[in-house]
């Protein structure tokens, strides 16, 4: 990712940590399984506690991206429980897919070429990097 692309992620970020991690997680779920109703089986915890896991990892991760090797390690076991919960590498797109969307709607305006770009880039990274720490041998598409 290039600065002005961290830029970007980190100032659209700092709007979604004002909202309820339960509003944009239901938003989230509700897409990713709207999308692909066969990962629904992977997800046993309530929505709620989802919500607030997913908006914490990525409040650690946005929050590093100028320094992404510091939480490296957090991403790689990440990717390890994922694997464990049933998780293929063909996931990480359809959860791309779901966040950009999510991300997309809480913005409206905003949500500018700009922003896209740098959120596209961001996802594809991170993806990339829970693939290849989980032993599957291809990025997304």
């Amino acid at each position: 990712m290039t600065d002005e692309q961290i830029l970007q992620v980190k100032r659209s970020w700092r709007y979604f940590r004002t909202l309820d991690p339960f509003l944009i997680g239901d938003v989230f779920y509700s897409k990713l399984f709207l999308d692909a109703p066969e990962v629904k089986h992977m997800f046993h915890t309530s929505r709620e506690e989802q919500s607030k896991k997913i908006v914490d990892m990525l409040s650690l991760i946005v929050g590093h991206l100028h320094v992404i090797h510091e939480v490296n390690e957090d991403i790689i076991q990440l990717a390890k429980r994922h694997v464990q919960y049933g998780v293929k590498a063909q996931h990480y797109k359809l959860v791309g897919i779901a966040l950009l969307w999510t991300l997309e709607q809480g913005l409206g305006n905003d949500w500018t070429p700009k922003v896209k770009d740098a959120w596209t880039a961001c996802i594809t990274e991170l993806s990339d990097t829970m693939i290849k720490a989980s032993g599957f041998s291809s990025k997304i598409a």
